[in-house]
């Protein structure tokens, strides 16, 4: 890392220390280490309007809040890993975000009725919060039980070796913590993975199998054009709560929302949205690299057909480039039942990037012009194009990849 490069990341590890700051001084009121992120972008998604006081009273403590903070510490626990080659102090700050990482696991983490994880369904739940003490969880199968899984970076042989005293530090929390070595992914000393890479992952082997098992469920969330925002289950069995004679719920609405929540005007109860996906693909990619072949999984659940998670990865990233592609009768999905532009040649094969996609036949919606989202579908075009999984797993999250003949080198972080 030249001196440039050296000062340029300083000074956004500085201000993305006022970001995390925030985080854990406005949205953690309790210091327990469990946010309630107020609106984080996912609207409608919950029973009750997070933007506004809970009808019931009490606090929302909210799983992909709580999810958000722990990959921000893991991001800025590998950003000063890279500061630390150049300035020793680094090593302090690596340490501090590697606490906040086993400080929010052990909280989300913890057992029995009032943690967000339940046993018997295998998911990550809200934890609603009572005035009179009482905790409930509000079992709404959505994208909020799923972004627990992206909370995982992998951690390299010589990031371990940059920062030695983080690595022992770690080990000796570990040793003290014996509740929390039960949830969080084994790593460390008799734990490494493919080619002795390590894991910072909320979730164990066996809560990510039970996780996986619902996310590649065709009759749950995967849908022939990606991840749905919300269980398809949901349809049939909508998530229904009365608060001082009113009733509230969640049913599944695969397109246009049906309520007035966030101006009606925005649905995360059943589209599929391509930031999510592409975090979720991110999540399969990093434990790819710890597994390599070791884990393998039924996808779709149920069909008996198995693959590695590299392969579960790039059959997400085929449903959703899907939704642009002509099928079989030459019409694009994206397009839905809109003759003008599934036929007029002026008009069909310009492709528009909407907002969302519907989460049953893949039709855009919302906004058409949000490129600066699911434009991300053009990365993973391109990316699952040049590599294949041996290759990506030989060369680790920071390898390099020569790409056509022009030996142009790009760089794919996970």
């Amino acid at each position: 890392m030249g001196k440039g490069d050296f000062e340029f990341l300083k000074r956004s590890f500085a201000k993305l220390m006022l970001n995390f700051s925030w985080w854990v001084n406005r949205k953690d009121r309790y210091g327990n280490n469990l946010f309630e992120g107020g609106f984080l972008g996912l609207d409608n998604i919950r029973v009750f309007d997070r933007s506004a006081p809970l009808p019931t009273g009490g606090h929302l403590e909210q799983a992909d809040g709580t999810a958000w903070v722990s990959l921000f510490s893991q991001n800025m626990l590998e950003i000063a890993v890279e500061l630390a080659a150049q300035d020793p102090m680094y090593e302090d700050m690596a340490t501090k975000f590697a606490d906040h990482f086993l400080w929010i696991a052990r909280a989300m983490n913890q057992t029995g009725p009032e943690g967000m994880w339940d046993e018997e369904d295998g998911f990550y739940y809200d934890v609603l919060r009572l005035p009179d003490g009482s905790a409930r969880r509000l079992k709404v199968r959505s994208m909020v039980g799923l972004l627990p899984l992206c909370a995982t970076s992998i951690i390299e042989p010589w990031q371990r070796e940059r920062v030695p005293r983080v690595d022992k530090v770690l080990r000796e929390r570990l040793k003290r913590m014996p509740e929390l070595r039960e949830s969080i992914h084994a790593t460390g000393p008799g734990h490494f993975g493919y080619n002795e890479r390590g894991i910072a992952a909320l979730v164990n082997e066996n809560r990510l199998r039970r996780i996986l098992t619902r996310m590649l469920d065709e009759n749950e969330f995967l849908s022939p054009y990606g991840i749905r925002a919300l269980s398809r289950y949901h349809a049939e069995h909508p998530f229904i709560v009365d608060v001082q004679g009113q009733q509230y719920r969640v049913n599944y609405l695969p397109a246009e929302s049906d309520t007035g929540m966030f101006g009606g005007n925005s649905n995360w109860r059943g589209p599929i949205w391509m930031p999510v996906n592409a975090v979720l693909i991110r999540a399969l990619l990093s434990f790819y690299l710890y597994y390599g072949d070791n884990f393998k999984i039924e996808c779709p659940t149920g069909s008996g057909k198995v693959m590695n998670l590299f392969e579960v990865a790039k059959e997400i990233a085929n449903r959703l480039t899907r939704i642009f592609l002509k099928d079989k009768s030459g019409r694009r999905p994206v397009y839905g039942g809109t003759e003008k532009f599934q036929t007029d040649p002026q008009w069909k094969d310009y492709i528009l990037f909407f907002e969302y996609f519907h989460g049953d036949n893949g039709a855009g919606l919302g906004a058409s012009h949000q490129t600066g989202w699911t434009g991300l579908v053009g990365k993973l075009i391109e990316l699952f194009g040049r590599i294949d999984g041996n290759q990506f797993l030989d060369a680790g999250k920071s390898g390099d990849f020569a790409k056509g003949r022009t030996q142009e080198v790009e760089t794919i972080s996970v």
